[in-house]
């Protein structure tokens, strides 16, 4: 089973707090468009899509692309920001064989409860050749995330995660080969003042599977940091592809 199962607290938690700014996707269009070139009549699926901010963001950058969002959680779907998002899941996707020019997986695939099953539905509906694109953070990698460092029992729930071996090893399975595995920064939040305001334990999945006390104890950490140190919130998440 995935690690939990978004309600309509966790979607709504999400939605406010887990968008990055369109300043903040600079960094993450030149990393995708390293390994995915948009043409017109391309088919790019957002898989997983949540509320949608991806797929929104695809769909400002390449008009030209149709871009397609599958989600099995009816509260996610209810809260996206984009139109339309279809249910489904990633061992079930509810579209034909090879009609999809890139498969996009934003912060989902700890959530995928067989990552077999997930990597034989991807290459079918994918045309030869073309990528999936992984942004995630991943067992043993936590060092470049912020939250980890105010909620470190948390990082005992990020090595729950899949590690990036382990995902190459599932869909090398099925015929994928790793081509690019990028560590990439982003601005989270302006300052620590603004990532404490905007917190939400539900928006995060590693905060939700630790103890309350814990819980806590982090929040205490995060809102002293935020009281003596400035600067922006950089973290980094990798970017794994595969073809």
């Amino acid at each position: 089973m995935a690690l939990i199962a978004y309600d309509g607290v966790d979607a709504a938690a999400f939605e406010a707090t887990r968008h990055l700014r369109d300043d903040d996707l600079a960094t993450w269009r030149a990393e995708i468009g390293r390994y995915f070139e948009p043409r017109a009549g391309m088919r790019l699926l957002d898989l997983g899509c949540g509320t949608g901010s991806w797929a929104r963001a695809f769909r400002a950058w390449w008009p030209d692309v149709e871009v397609v969002a599958i989600d099995p959680s009816p509260a996610m779907r209810e809260r996206a920001v984009f139109e339309p998002v279809v249910a489904g899941t990633a061992d079930d996707i509810p579209f034909a064989d090879a009609s999809v020019d890139g498969v996009w997986l934003s912060t989902v695939i700890h959530h995928l409860p067989d990552l077999g099953a997930a990597a034989r539905e991807i290459r079918r509906v994918l045309k030869p050749g073309a990528p999936v694109l992984i942004r995630s953070a991943f067992a043993g990698r936590h060092g470049g995330i912020s939250l980890f460092r105010w909620f470190p029992e948390a990082v005992a729930v990020l090595d729950r995660y899949p590690s990036i071996p382990a995902v190459e090893a599932a869909f090398a399975a099925v015929g994928f080969t790793t081509v690019g595995c990028e560590p990439v920064p982003q601005m989270t939040a302006s300052s620590l003042t603004e990532a404490a305001a905007g917190l939400r334990r539900e928006a995060h999945t590693p905060l939700q599977l630790i103890s309350d006390e814990a819980y806590t104890a982090g929040v205490a950490r995060l809102n002293h940091a935020a009281r003596t140190r400035s600067g922006p919130v950089v973290d980094v998440l990798d970017l794994l592809v595969l073809r």
